[in-house]
């Protein structure tokens, strides 16, 4: 008697995700005499087989199990399964015991021609066929079958049946594992049909889903498991999906395990234990690792067993296999459990990788072997070239597994670590390194000799400059040249770059600019790319300085491909250019594509610390949005991280920048007096970051409307920048001393320091600095522009700051939604004729525009109206609100603001 349940597919089929992309593909099914679906253990094979089932009449299914090897037996139930597809009777016409395979093949063969309609046989669960003969007499069938058939076989692993010649003919529909995993929205879809209908039921973010889904590379069975998860351990989808790694060493390497791994020889299982060492491997790797000769034939049968390893950059030399990740930490898991040779595995491995040039995987099993000699040896051997390559965290990890007492008997590792260190920021800890290496140099009685003093004497040049100290820097960085033996490279491209930096810290930027190009050309010769990197950033520093930003962003482009082409986006360089295209950006007021640049920033820092910078960036861009609410969110952050984190000036003159201008926007003179108090003064102003803080404390002076303080330090800035030729911080100077004058009432110095400005930004293209003066900066250009005293470019520059000073004020107030008016018109102090014959919406809008310095031509521009309608709209409102011209109308609607709490 047959089990009915073999012959039939599963109807059970609610919250089951409707792969609508795979079930328009086995919509062609019919178009073929074989289909095969084949993939390892959970992608959901039978689940969407029966999805589609559920759709086609003449249909037969035979599900298999390890009994059905028997040839008998299989011949039993694919008869039904035949009958069931073609409505008829079940009544074998012989006894199967008295009939061969083939011959009993042959008359189902005679049976099934008598039906005419198209149907279809599924055969699930073929990889538990290994009877050699049913092999056969399947191979039989295909090539023999009805014209009107289409079989359907279901596998983990490629079946023996000589499929190559029907794919040839085109005559083959396969879905594999390349097609079947779930994507972003087959994810999404199959957590929504999982919410639990409780309230407090957290659901998975559309960000959670996908980076779920990455993670475990769309396995239906392992978000699956995750869901289980949350139900066994009654917590939210949010918390499982969170808690993946517990899920994985649990729940998931419980189904592997039962499902593949316990189904396999003792041979493959030590042959898979011993191939999970490699996140990666190829033929060679393997047999080195296994000592197998025969290693590329026992992959490619895992492969076609679907034992979740795939083939990878495959070519005509050389192929690649890697594991599916959580079938890797599986094997881990056993592997740990059960391998009592793993220390000479990863020796073997280290030695493997390194033979064929993979450094960086040599240096993982270096790590794990816990032999601190072997792998300072490798270090020793391979350090300064992963340096060089930008892998800074396997080497700070590296470096972190072995003991200093043992690290300080190879000095140039310490020498590397202190870089390492360097190269991170982590200016503090390099010299709380070097100290304890002179400590230990004297303890240990390490020998240090005079050209390696030299390198690093060019090491703490850079310690030097990074605290400010340029004469200390430029002694060593001198000093190192002389001693530095001509193939230590490295070293003399570090000292010409401090020099370099030196002279830019002093204020000589020619010089500087110089000693960077040659760093840059020597960095160049010797293939040291992160330098490369540096000596580039540092010139599109200088140059901004000079005021050349369109070169400094040229240098950028230049610096970006640089990093594309060495893949050097792991380094905090990375972040360094990022930030600077930001800050010119946001110069330009290209807010949009400088806020990008600092997000992008921020996504290269691991270390919360280091964030400070491009915070700065982003509460800036904030400020000249008009958006203090989020500026005054970013600054707190970064008041919590200046309270735990020591800071070079530079970073904290820029994070002071935004500070003030978010309290100049607020007119907070509390926080402003009390920063004053306790701020730094720098020594000099002869640098840019010194000069900003200089400028800070000028900005703090005029909040606080110490204005004779304020214009004494203008005039030492302004007298600074004009001797060393720093031309933006001269722009930046001239807009802040405007604004004494301006509030001093002194029109003629405002008029001409503005004028100057302008002029200056023809070179500089500044933007920015002019808007964040808000009001006080439009009101004097609009009396320009009515003046008419500037050159066509300086007109059109003028307009467009105005209107983007406007920008902010609209953010705020000007158009006038409905409700600022509706909570104006409540104001008890708004005039009484404003209530009597209040303005249309549309008249609400022209009267803000009007206060925005916009002419008719531009307001109809703005609104999309006609000139003449404009004017109508100008004369009518001119009358309801009881004024005569635009400038009695401006100072109208600048006395509803403040009735309404805004300050200029």
């Amino acid at each position: 008697m047959l089990i009915p349940s073999k012959l039939s597919h599963s109807s059970r089929l609610q919250h089951v995700v409707v792969r609508s992309r795979l079930l328009a593909v086995l919509e062609q099914a019919a178009q073929y005499p074989l289909v095969l679906i084949n993939a390892p253990a959970g992608y959901g094979k039978t689940t969407l087989l029966s999805q589609w089932a559920e759709n086609q009449q003449n249909l037969g299914w035979y599900s298999l199990d390890e009994s059905d090897n028997e040839s008998e037996r299989f011949i039993a139930y694919f008869r039904a399964a035949l009958a069931r597809a073609t409505h008829q009777e079940n009544c074998p016409t012989t006894n199967p015991a008295q009939t061969n395979f083939l011959a009993a093949l042959s008359q189902l063969l005679v049976e099934s021609n008598r039906f005419k309609p198209h149907f279809f046989v599924v055969i699930d669960d073929y990889h538990l066929i290994d009877n050699n003969e049913i092999h056969e007499g399947l191979k039989f069938w295909i090539k023999n079958q009805p014209q009107n058939m289409t079989l359907i076989l279901i596998s983990r692993s490629m079946p023996p049946l000589n499929l190559a010649n029907l794919r040839v003919q085109e005559l083959l529909l396969e879905l594999d594992i390349t097609q079947l995993p779930f994507t972003h929205d087959e994810s999404r879809q199959f957590f929504q049909g999982r919410i639990d209908p409780e309230p407090e039921q957290e659901a998975l973010s559309e960000q959670e889903i996908h980076r779920l889904c990455d993670q475990v590379e769309g396995w239906p069975t392992a978000l699956q498991l995750v869901n289980l998860y949350a139900r066994q351990h009654q917590t939210s989808l949010h918390e499982a999906a969170k808690s993946i790694t517990k899920i994985n060493s649990n729940h998931i390497s419980e189904y592997l395990n039962d499902e593949v791994f316990h189904n396999l020889d003792a041979d493959t299982r030590l042959f898979l234990l011993r191939c999970s060492l490699l996140r990666s491997m190829n033929e060679f790797l393997v047999e080195k690792i296994t000592g197998l000769p025969d290693s590329r034939l026992r992959l490619d049968n895992l492969v076609k067993q679907g034992l979740f390893v795939y083939p990878i950059n495959i070519d005509q030399q050389e192929q690649w296999w890697r594991f599916h990740p959580l079938f890797a930490s599986f094997l881990t898991h056993s592997r740990e459990l059960t391998l009592p040779e793993l220390q000479r595995l990863h020796q073997q491995a280290a030695d493997a990788w390194l033979e064929i040039g993979y450094a960086t995987e040599a240096l993982y099993h270096a790590i794990q072997l816990q032999q601190p000699e072997t792998l300072l040896a490798l270090l020793q051997q391979i350090g300064w070239q992963l340096y060089h390559q930008g892998e800074l965290k396997l080497l700070e990890e590296s470096l972190s597994a072995v003991q200093f007492q043992q690290l300080a008997t190879y000095p140039r590792l310490v020498l590397l670590q202190a870089w390492l260190l360097q190269s991170q920021h982590k200016h503090h800890e390099v010299g709380g390194l070097l100290q304890k290496f002179s400590a230990a140099i004297q303890q240990q009685n390490i020998d240090i000799d005079r050209q390696l003093q030299a390198e690093f004497d060019a090491l703490r040049a850079q310690v030097a400059i990074n605290a400010g100290d340029d004469q200390t820097a430029l002694q060593l960085a001198t000093t190192a040249l002389q001693y530095l033996p001509q193939e230590k490279q490295y070293a003399h491209i570090v000292a010409t770059a401090v020099i370099g930096e030196a002279q830019h810290c002093r204020g000589q930027l020619n010089q500087a600019l110089k000693m960077m190009r040659e760093a840059e050309k020597l960095a160049q010769q010797n293939q040291a790319y992160h330098h490369i990197l540096w000596s580039l950033l540092q010139q599109a520093e200088i140059l901004l300085a000079q005021g050349f930003l369109q070169t400094a962003y040229d240098i950028l482009d230049k610096a970006t491909l640089l990093v594309k082409k060495q893949h050097l986006q792991k380094l905090p360089m990375y972040e360094f250019l990022l930030r600077l295209k930001g800050h010119i950006l946001w110069e330009w007021y290209s807010l949009d594509k400088a806020e990008a640049m600092a997000e992008a920033g921020l996504e290269v820092l691991a270390n919360e610390a280091d964030k400070l910078q491009c915070l700065s960036l982003l509460a800036k861009i904030s400020i000249t949005r008009g958006n203090l609410d989020n500026a005054e969110r970013i600054l707190r952050h970064q008041r919590s991280l200046l309270q735990t984190h020591h800071y070079h000036n530079d970073w904290l003159s820029h994070h002071n920048e935004a500070e003030l201008l978010c309290w100049q926007m607020k007119d907070d003179q509390q926080q402003t007096r009390s920063w004053l108090l306790q701020s730094d003064r720098p020594a000099q102003d002869t640098n840019h970051f010194s000069h900003r803080q200089w400028r800070n404390i000028m900005r703090a002076n005029i909040i606080l409307q110490q204005y004779e303080d304020a214009l004494l330090l203008s005039e030492k800035l302004i007298s600074t920048a004009r001797t060393y030729n720093f031309i933006s911080e001269l722009n930046k100077d001239l807009v802040l001393y405007n604004r004494i004058c301006f509030l001093q009432g002194n029109a003629v110095a405002a008029q001409k320091s503005l004028l100057e400005a302008l002029e200056l930004s023809k070179q500089t293209n500044f933007i920015s600095i002019f808007v964040i003066e808000g009001e006080i900066m439009a009101q004097q250009l609009r009396q320009l522009l009515q003046l008419n005293i500037l050159d066509e470019l300086l007109t059109h520059k003028a307009q467009f700051i105005l209107r983007s000073i406007n920008q902010y004020y609209r953010h705020k107030f000007a158009h006038f939604d409905e409700t600022f008016v509706e909570k104006l018109l409540q104001n008890p102090q708004v005039p009484e004729l404003l209530r009597i014959s209040p303005l249309t919406q549309r008249e609400w809008q022209v009267l803000g525009l009007i206060y925005s310095g916009y002419s008719n031509e531009q307001i109809a521009t703005e609104l999309q109206v006609a000139p003449t309608t404009i004017k109508t709209h100008i004369r009518n409102l001119y009358q309801k609100i009881g004024v005569n011209n635009r400038t009695e109308s401006i100072e109208y609607t600048r006395h509803l603001l403040t009735l309404m709490g805004y300050s200029n």
